[in-house]
């Protein structure tokens, strides 16, 4: 079988910061499962990582290279007219899209460039491409993954506005008393999640496994509630990577939700300005805040952070890795990892007290928290020293 290897553009991956510090490019949740997951379905072989971050590299091991392996650019969304011309690279080639994205190529050694010509490319540059692509990704990740299956029934309990036929319901979930409307998109519930009564759902979204939507909760379309999450409240073009709570009351809306996030009872974060101008969103690499040209955008947090209750986040705040928010007012709009604080200032915190709270709460879903994270989590807070 074809050694594949799923590489980090760099530029890329540091526009994508915070939700990068944690994982590769290609393990980012977009739609239904995350973007290594989709060249895999479309393109079977033997996969490995090239993650540009070294400290990210035992956790997401590489294969070895031949001169016949495929490099594919983990910011690419795969497709299966895409992955077609992929396979078709010979030895020495790369495939380019427009702007000069390099998609994929076969080897390292002079390679002859070939151009993309089809419509279909899509990626991942920019922390607002998330939740702006999710929509038209979720309708895609739906037709692939219940082609030529058959869903599990749907309770008579529920009420369905449209096309029953786009609500896919995986063996073990539990959907009852929801209202659900495929008008807009298809609606997907995952293995063993569960949607409880008095919940409204306007497609198209996704419930992936283990995941729960609690009591009346109001999700509106182009939503991803990652693998072992738990829902309530409002929320509106929101990708939940995974691992992460929204439980109560609250608005969250056009945001990105890392892994081991928490964000407590009345939690809002607002995703439009008053005055309705363009939004600046903090970016990384530049180390200041740059024009969006989105009127929308929420909050942005990356894993292993919290919010306390009726906590209030600004139009398009980022939030970096191992943060703790609390207290009244309005944290300010970039707030850089390993922190605590709120309004009235932040303060840091230590490696100790974070590591005890990583393990308590990964323990509540069975997980571990290892040597290499213990590692990976010192390498971030020395690189977001510059950050503060």
């Amino acid at each position: 079988m074809r050694n594949i290897i799923i590489f980090d553009d760099t530029v890329v991956r540091a526009n994508l910061l915070p939700l990068t510090y944690t994982r590769p490019v290609g393990a980012i949740r977009l739609g239904i499962d995350t973007l290594a997951e989709k060249w895999q379905a479309f393109l079977p072989g033997n996969y490995g990582w090239s993650a540009d971050a070294a400290y990210l590299r035992p956790l997401f091991p590489g294969i070895d290279a031949d001169d016949d392996t495929l490099y594919i650019a983990g910011h690419v969304v795969a497709t299966e007219k895409l992955a077609a011309a992929v396979a078709a690279l010979a030895s020495g080639e790369a495939l380019y899209g427009a702007g000069d994205c390099l998609i994929a190529r076969r080897g390292s050694d002079e390679l002859t460039r070939k151009e993309y010509a089809g419509d279909d490319l899509r990626c991942i540059t920019m922390l607002p491409d998330i939740f702006m692509l999710n929509g038209v990704q979720l309708a895609d990740d739906y037709a692939r993954l219940t082609a030529g299956r058959c869903s599990c029934r749907l309770s008579d309990s529920c009420t369905v506005i449209g096309d029953p036929s786009l609500i896919f319901i995986e063996e073990g979930a539990t959907v009852e008393g929801a209202i659900i409307n495929t008008k807009g998109g298809p609606v997907y519930v995952g293995p063993e999640a569960e949607i409880m009564e008095g919940s409204c759902l306007r497609g198209p979204v996704a419930l992936c496994r283990h995941s729960t939507v609690n009591m009346g909760t109001k999700i509106y379309g182009s939503t991803t509630i990652g693998p072992f999450c738990k829902v309530g409240g409002e929320l509106n073009n929101v990708v939940m990577q995974g691992y992460s709570n929204k439980a109560h009351d609250g608005f969250l809306g056009n945001a990105v939700i890392g892994e081991w996030c928490n964000l407590g009872a009345g939690c809002v974060a607002s995703n439009l300005k008053n005055d309705y101008t363009p939004i600046k969103l903090w970016n990384y690499p530049a180390h200041r805040f740059l024009p969006t040209g989105l009127q929308f955008c929420g909050l942005i947090m990356g894993d292993h952070s919290k919010a306390g209750i009726n906590t209030m986040f600004n139009t398009a705040t980022v939030v970096g890795v191992g943060v703790n928010i609390h207290g009244s007012g309005f944290p300010r709009n970039f707030v850089a990892s390993f922190q605590e604080g709120g309004a009235a200032g932040f303060s840091e915190v230590s490696m100790t007290k974070f590591f005890a709270i990583a393990r308590r709460v990964m323990a509540r879903r069975g997980r571990e928290l290892g040597e290499a994270d213990e590692r990976m989590f010192y390498a971030i807070r020395e690189a977001a020293e510059s950050y503060k």
